[in-house]
């Protein structure tokens, strides 16, 4: 049977290029993508698009069977700094929609599952540097709280019933191609458009706050690795760490003057530092190297690189 793959968020920041990404690897007919609206982008354009809410499992289903589904990648969550302005929706999506999803493998509808974790699991017990894999985990954010529920229930799903389901914690992630989402790292997004916009810059977070980081792409890579590796070889069902770069707005921001050398950045730390706080400063992926392969293509300086020549153009 080919891999037919539903894309649920696929309009969102990493949505957008996952998607992108599937339709060339899978071909343009064998992916279908979806999200709450229809928006004028490439999601829409560029092949098969379906409204539907993540909230409504009928929706989901009628989809499924429509298409002959038999990966779900499901993207739509409410991120951080949104999450805690909205805590009981950013609950009910977060989690509601998991269920969803994972009751459809349950009972045989679908095969796979991706669905995607993040830093945010830890909390301000973990420990900062070199964060384990196993380790203390008592998020402070109702982001965290959802997703470290949810990596138990997938745990519980793969144990109880045997559902393939497959996850990574994302780190921070960095892309030219999707405006910031609402997240606590995308400081590392705005930052190369101001560079190039206002040559100047000012950040929510304190200058020597450090946080694991990703280019974009290196996380489309590890999403895809993850879904093509062979079951036994994905030892972790609850999500696997993952990691490329860890920097500070201080770093990012020397690494932009290396390229624009009249670009200034100044502090102004608000609700976010808090949550920054609370959140590893490096993480130890080595479970995921050793299991499936990983390898990060990106350090700091191609990143930053490649993000100012292509919002250059597209500015």
């Amino acid at each position: 049977m080919s891999t037919k793959i539903l894309i649920i968020g696929a309009c969102g920041q990493i949505g957008t290029e996952l998607t992108a990404k599937l339709r060339e690897t899978y071909g343009v007919d064998n992916v279908i993508a979806s999200d709450i609206r229809k928006l004028e982008n490439d999601v829409v354009h560029n092949g098969i698009f379906e409204v539907v809410n993540a909230l409504d499992y009928n929706q989901i289903e009628h989809l499924v069977e429509k298409y002959q589904i038999t990966d779900v990648y499901l993207m739509a969550a409410l991120l951080s700094a949104t999450a805690e302005k909205n805590p009981a929706f950013a609950w009910d999506l977060n989690m509601n929609s998991l269920f969803h999803v994972l009751n459809l493998a349950k009972d045989g509808k679908i095969q796979k599952i991706f669905w995607p974790s993040s830093i945010a699991v830890f909390g301000p017990t973990t420990p900062r540097n070199n964060t384990p894999q196993y380790t203390v985990m008592e998020p402070s954010t109702v982001y965290g709280i959802s997703k470290q529920s949810g990596e138990r229930w997938c745990e519980y799903y793969n144990n109880k019933y045997g559902v393939d389901v497959r996850s990574i914690r994302y780190p921070g992630l960095i892309s030219w191609t999707t405006p910031p989402g609402g997240g606590t790292t995308d400081y590392a997004v705005d930052i190369y458009y101001k560079a190039l916009e206002d040559k100047k810059y000012t950040c929510f977070l304190s200058e020597n706050t450090g946080l694991p980081m990703m280019y974009m792409d290196d996380a489309i890579k590890a999403t895809i690795s993850i879904m093509q590796a062979p079951a036994e070889k994905v030892k972790i069902r609850s999500s696997y760490n993952l990691s490329a770069v860890s920097f500070t707005p201080k770093e990012i921001a020397e690494s932009i003057k290396n390229h624009i050398p009249e670009f200034t950045i100044d502090y102004a730390p608000d609700f976010r530092q808090a949550i920054a706080d609370s959140w590893p400063a490096s993480i130890d992926d080595s479970s995921a190297r050793t299991d499936w392969g990983w390898q990060h293509d990106y350090d700091m300086e191609r990143m930053t690189t490649t993000m100012l020549e292509n919002l250059a153009k597209k500015l």
